[in-house]
Order: structure tokens, then C-alpha cells, then sequence
């Protein structure tokens, strides 16, 4: 079943069809989970089960958190029905969850935007878009056990950085699964201060709502 998942995967995986950045020369676990290489990510797996919580020499980080990296939801979901780790951690203290709620548009993505924007409102649709699939990304990651409130080198939480990227549509998921508001940083900021800080008030106002 699972060889029939990855199969049907690879022929849609968005992966396959864009530039492939070698981020991972020494783990190709992790660098086919990166590049959305379901199909290889299987391979891989079949001929070493132990390459599911490879960690990358460098950077410390999992396939599943490179696939996070990316926001490959079909690499991750296949990765999560394997039973990768999702609570495991890089050399920055992070796991699959912080990367998930640090994505944000690159500058392609916001260049495309700003172009398309008075064509149809396809720019707006494209943004839209591109928010609900990192909305998706972090519900499956909080359908496993990861550990919402866990803290990185920086002293950051899932909940820190939602609201450093006034990410509307995350924050109340992370809050429903008890995402700590009043967790310090490094800095001595909580995410609620951040929020405050920000101005963001929509996001002030569900953490104070939550709390």
C-alpha cells in the first residue's frame, strides 16, 4: 500500500518538477524528502529502515524536518504514516513543528503577487493559496505528537514565531493543541508580547481570548 502511495505521489509531487537545491550531499534521505521525491524517499527507506531519523551531518536535521523545511505536506504525510519522529531535534534545537510555522513567501512568491495582483485578483488568490497549504502543513503536524511548546536555541516556540509572521490562520491552530502564550524567550518576550509589540491585534486578541 505504501509503494502504491509513494508511486501515485511521485507523479504529482511538485518536488519533481522544480530546480532540486543539493542542501544535503551526505543524506539522501533527507534531501530526497526535501525535494518532495516520495518515490525515493520510499526506496530509501526499504533498503534502510534506520534512514527515516537520519540526521543530516551538518544542519542536525531529519527528513521530516527537511520536508517541513520545504512545506512538502505529501512528503511529511508520507513521512508521518512511516513513523518518523516528529518530536526529534536539529543543531538549532528545532523540530519538524517550528519550521512549519516558520514558513513564509519567499521573494518569488511575493514578487509573483505583487505582478498578478491587479490581473483578476490572481494574486490574491495565489496568496490565499499558499496560507491555506501552510494552515494544512501545521494541522498534520499537530495531528502527531509533536511538542508544541518545545523551545529552540533561541528560546522560540511554534507560537513565538506564528506570531513574529502574523500568521492569523496558525496561531489559533497552535492555541487550540495549549500553545503556552506566556513562554519567554531569549529576549524575554512571549509570543503574546511579540503580538503586542507587532500591533497585530487580531492575534492579541485570540491569545487573550485563549488565555
Amino acid at each position: 500500500m505504501l509503494l502504491k502511495s509513494a508511486t501515485a505521489t511521485k507523479a504529482t509531487s511538485p518536488g519533481n518538477a522544480r530546480f532540486k537545491e543539493s542542501l544535503f550531499p551526505h543524506r539522501p534521505m533527507c534531501q530526497a524528502a526535501y525535494d518532495s521525491d516520495v518515490h525515493e524517499v520510499y526506496r530509501l527507506f526499504r533498503d534502510n529502515h534506520k534512514s527515516l531519523n537520519v540526521h543530516d551531518e551538518a544542519s542536525g536535521d531529519t527528513p521530516i524536518i527537511a520536508a517541513c523545511r520545504r512545506g512538502n505536506h505529501h512528503t511529511v504525510k508520507y513521512l508521518m504514516d512511516l513513523n518518523a519522529d516528529v518530536s526529534v531535534r536539529n543543531k538549532k534545537q528545532r523540530t519538524c513543528l517550528h519550521y512549519a510555522a516558520k514558513r513564509t513567501f519567499s521573494f518569488l512568491d511575493y514578487l509573483m503577487i505583487a505582478i498578478l495582483m491587479p490581473i483578476l485578483l490572481i494574486g490574491y488568490l495565489i496568496l490565499i493559496e499558499k496560507q491555506r497549504k501552510n494552515e494544512n502543513l501545521i494541522k498534520l503536524v499537530l495531528s502527531s505528537k509533536v511538542e508544541v511548546n518545545a523551545a529552540d536555541y533561541k528560546g522560540n516556540t511554534a507560537l513565538h514565531y506564528a506570531c513574529q509572521r502574523k500568521s492569523q490562520g496558525i496561531v489559533p491552530l497552535l492555541l487550540e493543541k495549549h500553545a503556552d502564550v506566556s513562554i519567554k524567550n531569549n529576549k524575554g518576550e512571549t509570543p503574546l508580547d511579540i503580538a503586542q509589540r507587532l500591533k497585530f491585534k487580531k492575534i492579541i486578541a485570540m491569545m487573550k481570548k485563549s488565555g
